[in-house]
């Protein structure tokens, strides 16, 4: 760290300095604010994403043994494909994440009257799952993106709490105390002087 000068323009630095911190940090401490809001957004859409995951699930347990007939789990995988997820960028708090928009799924025709009528059901609970799954894999990420953005935030409110305004206070203060005692000096010194030069005179 350099030597701090003790100077008028080193004062005058200085208050610029403390001036700029002070209009920065409300801007920093409302963007802290909106990220940790956006944080828990997300954890209450993993939830709800988990949750509906499972009653799917729940709701799948009375045929899911269905599956166990010979071939059906190998059919209906070749029946039901995953294409690719569909997904949109968004700036979130000053944050560009991905935002989930849906899958693309195919499904091959099938014989309706060669496989169980259940495929129909399957074949949805499928999509449904992957679906789910899908948008949760794109709200973790997102979730991921904001806390690093969360962090970086806070270290900067952090610094410029704890470091930076202290740090300029002080240094206003040293100089303030320093120009001050010269100033006094000075005087004394005038008064010592215009004394001599009085008493030289007489």
């Amino acid at each position: 760290m350099p030597k701090l000068k003790l100077t008028k323009t080193a004062l005058k630095a200085q208050r610029d300095a403390l001036k700029q911190f002070r209009r920065f940090l409300p801007t920093l401490q409302l963007k802290k604010q909106q990220l940790q809001m956006e944080m828990r957004t997300c954890q209450a859409k993993l939830r709800k994403n988990e949750e509906e995951e499972k009653k799917l699930r729940t709701n799948l347990d009375s045929w899911v043994s269905l599956f166990g007939s010979p071939g059906a789990v190998e059919e209906l995988a070749g029946i039901f494909k995953l294409d690719g997820i569909i997904s949109s960028r968004q700036n979130v708090a000053g944050v560009n994440v991905p935002v989930f928009k849906g899958i693309q799924t195919r499904i091959t025709e099938y014989d309706l009257f060669r496989t169980d009528f259940w495929y129909d059901d399957a074949l949805t609970a499928l999509a449904k799952i992957f679906e789910l799954r899908a948008e949760h894999e794109i709200i973790e990420e997102q979730y991921r993106l904001i806390g690093h953005e969360l962090r970086v935030t806070t270290q900067r409110v952090n610094l410029f709490e704890k470091v930076k305004i202290p740090e300029c206070r002080d240094n206003i203060r040293k100089i303030q105390i320093y120009l001050g005692d010269m100033d006094t000096a000075g005087v004394a010194r005038s008064k010592i002087a215009k004394k001599k030069t009085q008493e030289t005179a007489a």
